[in-house]
């Protein structure tokens, strides 16, 4: 029986690079989104196309319990096992203290610790069948704080936190580890100048951006290892020494 791999946040960037490695090993995979339909449905037809039957899309806004709820059950019913749980859909954007609102501290906690923490919850007893594993996906800036995103922050390291509770909580079944990227890809509808990007190249140590293979990569190392679990491994060239 081939394994299966929910990613949530599946449609583009690194969320589909990891879905198009584990196809190359002929995984199962449920790829998530919210609004991205197109991307989405696109990546699980190039994905039929290679292994027919292997690819199924679910729809849900993680800000949203009843979404979550209807993720959950649709995920269930997909394929035979879950082995593999990515929560790896994000919000990003800054928040100033003087900006700060309910509406923004509810869309960044929802999608990047409120979801994730649900999701493992509806999906527990299902990864502990097939002694699978979660990765979450974090941010390496959260060492060293980064101004005017302090919501995003909380929620990063909040992530973090449940992952190393987790890891003791669900043993011996069920790995949790996390992947904290650092500098991969500009943010969403955002075009660095090469100023912008030289100055953050000249700050890695390896002096290259990383790219959204190196994350999958990392991905595909932590669901292979048996023996780590409630890590925060940093994949980032070095930028958070």
């Amino acid at each position: 029986m081939n394994k299966t791999i929910f990613i949530t946040g599946a449609a583009k960037r690194i969320g589909k690079q990891i879905a198009l490695t584990f196809k190359e090993l002929g995984w199962n995979i449920i790829i998530h989104y919210n609004s991205s339909k197109k991307a989405a449905d696109d990546l699980a037809a190039e994905i039929n196309n290679s292994n027919a039957n292997s690819a199924v899309t679910v729809q849900g806004n993680l800000d949203v319990k009843e979404d979550v709820e209807k993720i959950i059950s649709e995920v269930l019913d997909a394929f035979p096992s879950i082995d593999l749980l990515i929560n790896n859909a994000s919000t990003f954007y800054p928040t100033p203290i003087d900006d700060i609102s309910e509406d923004h501290w509810e869309k960044l906690i929802g999608s990047n610790l409120k979801g994730p923490m649900f999701l493992i919850k509806g999906l527990k007893q299902k990864l502990k069948e097939s002694n699978g594993s979660i990765i979450n996906i974090t941010d390496t800036n959260l060492s060293k704080g980064v101004a005017n995103y302090s919501i995003y922050s909380a929620a990063k390291a909040g992530l973090e936190a449940i992952t190393k509770g987790l890891a003791r909580e669900l043993a011996p079944e069920i790995k949790v580890n996390a992947i904290a990227p650092g500098a991969m890809l500009e943010p969403p509808d955002v075009t660095w100048t090469e100023e912008q990007k030289n100055k953050v190249i000249d700050s890695i140590p390896l002096k290259r951006m990383g790219s959204e293979k190196d994350i999958a990569e990392a991905v595909k190392f932590l669901a292979d290892s048996d023996y780590i679990t409630g890590q925060i491994i940093k994949v980032d060239g070095g930028r958070s020494l």
